[in-house]
């Protein structure tokens, strides 16, 4: 890929496209960078969100008490987040360091498969969710486990499917003229994803919207049975609203922009597109463990437990004397 930021830069942002090896080859343009920026940036998310989500994980592991429904599919969540913030890291390793087909499509896959399961995961906590305030009183029976264990086979079946595509002959490395804007995806890939997305957005949005209405009329009922409408439950009530706006917010406004340019985006268009709207989506797994993980207070506890218990320990070992070390 060619590292410059010219407008005109049909390079793949992902590794393995038809101009990767020119990357690392001398330009005649003294102007270009060795290592393109975006990619930097790009690697830099990956980074942060590994992080993140490999704390969330390992909470949710050593917590024996963090094994209810939401909390399994919040660890869904961080698992494909995760793998989505390696893959980038490899993406970027992989670049500059590696140029072979195989390893471009491996990669590929790969990130799709992660991102995928993260939205898919998103889907399937909204899900949950509206089935525990819809159904309040069954929610912890055998049969919710079921459903969720469901939910999850079904989220990283389909993303696995979606993965291998490309790595099965689903790609334009042979026919160039086919390439999306996310090289080596094809038109028809990028096409179905996009299509998926605004799926997944459009059942999400139905669903946040009865979830709003269940959260509002038990407010009223609540009322109702005490004969006023306290301020506290106003405020419980605008904050669970203004909960779900946050994230169904940060859902859209992360990947909607990415989704529409693999839809509308032609291949011969700046390169620099792809990296504007890619990048935000990226910021998505960012964003997750914080509205999803560590603002739950159990988390929040165990967060908690475990850099307090580090801090205590460590801090002992120092006030011991020589002769008891």
């Amino acid at each position: 890929m060619n590292g410059s930021l010219d407008s005109n830069d049909s390079a793949s942002p992902w590794p393995g496209s038809g101009d990767a090896n020119r990357t690392l080859e001398p330009s005649s343009r003294p102007l270009d960078f060795p290592v393109n920026p975006w990619h930097i940036m790009l690697c830099m998310s990956g980074t942060a969100i590994a992080c993140e989500n490999a704390i969330v994980l390992a909470i949710i592991f050593y917590t024996p008490t963090l094994r209810t429904p939401m909390f399994v599919l919040i660890g869904s969540l961080a698992t494909a987040d995760l793998l989505a913030g390696m893959g980038l890291i490899l993406n970027f390793v992989f670049q500059y360091l590696i140029s072979s087909e195989t390893i471009s499509l491996i990669t590929v896959g790969f990130l799709v498969a992660s991102f995928t399961a993260s939205i898919s995961s998103l889907m399937a906590i909204t899900v949950d969710r509206y089935f525990s305030l819809y159904n309040a009183l069954t929610y912890f029976s055998e049969k919710t486990f079921f459903y969720v264990h469901a939910m999850l086979v079904l989220t990283w079946g389909v993303s696995l499917c979606l993965g291998l595509l490309p790595v099965l002959g689903w790609n334009c490395l042979e026919e160039p003229s086919s390439c999306s804007v996310v090289e080596p995806l094809t038109r028809n890939n990028v096409t179905v994803l996009a299509v998926s997305f605004f799926l997944v957005f459009a059942v999400m949005l139905v669903l946040y919207f009865k979830i709003c209405q269940i959260v509002c009329r038990h407010a009223h009922q609540i009322a109702l049975q005490q004969h006023f409408f306290s301020t506290s439950h106003l405020v419980a009530t605008k904050k669970g609203v203004s909960t779900l706006a946050i994230v169904l917010g940060t859902f859209g406004a992360s990947w909607l922009p990415f989704a529409i340019y693999c839809l509308v985006g032609e291949r011969h268009h700046p390169r620099v597109y792809t990296y504007a709207t890619l990048l935000p989506a990226t910021y998505n797994s960012m964003i997750n463990p914080i509205i999803y993980a560590f603002r739950n207070s159990e988390i929040q506890r165990s967060l908690y437990v475990l850099f307090c218990g580090c801090f205590q320990t460590n801090v002992s070992y120092r006030s011991r004397s020589p002769s008891e070390v």
